[in-house]
């Protein structure tokens, strides 16, 4: 027995309607902008990744500058370990305390480096060798490309976070269980921003 017109067409109108209210419920959107921080967030990694991977190479360079600079310089050795020991994964993105760890190891490996590129800068002699300047260039680089990094990452943590805190798709992002994402921070004032050698020179 066939269905008549009518009913095939309602049915299709429901069809129609139910498809429309979960795409306004966020069902496509929550998980796309979570997909899409979640992609800005091994942007982070990846540049913190580079930055702690000059270090040995810096290091190498700046152990015959003196005697008392080893201190600082096991101190930058041991924050890069601690940091990069530090893992947070995209799963932990909504996980403020494994944030804040991750923001802290990385926060106290920028000051040691810091400490570490004011003091060779005091040794003329360090700073006429080719390959500091070419290292102290390439984790100057690498200092603005997290920035960078960090700032995409905070806005798609923003785009994301709207969408699941605004009606109607909160009510989708609810059903699915998304949850906020936590933004990247900077532990102490600054500690996002690229030493300044200038006038150190």
């Amino acid at each position: 027995m066939s269905v008549p017109f009518a009913a095939r067409a309602g049915r299709y109108l429901f069809a129609a309607i139910a498809a429309m209210s979960l795409a306004a419920c966020g069902f496509n959107s929550v998980p796309t902008k979570q997909e899409a921080a979640k992609a800005k967030w091994a942007d982070v990694q990846a540049a913190f990744q580079e930055r702690a991977n000059l270090v040995p190479n810096l290091a190498a360079v700046a152990k015959g500058a003196a005697e008392q600079e080893k201190a600082i310089l096991t101190g930058v050795i041991e924050a890069r370990a601690k940091a990069t020991s530090v893992q947070l994964t995209a799963d932990d993105l909504d996980d403020p305390a494994k944030m804040q760890q991750f923001q802290a190891a990385q926060a106290q490996f920028g000051s040691s480096l810091s400490r570490l590129m004011v003091s060779v800068e005091q040794y003329p002699d360090l700073k006429s060798i080719t390959n500091y300047q070419m290292l102290q260039s390439q984790l100057e680089g690498q200092e603005n490309r997290i920035r960078i990094a960090i700032r995409d990452y905070n806005g798609a943590v923003q785009d994301y976070n709207t969408e699941v805190r605004t009606f109607p798709t909160m009510i989708g992002a609810k059903m699915r269980g998304a949850e906020p994402l936590v933004p990247y921070q900077a532990v102490t004032p600054g500690a996002d921003v690229a030493p300044s050698l200038e006038g150190k020179m």
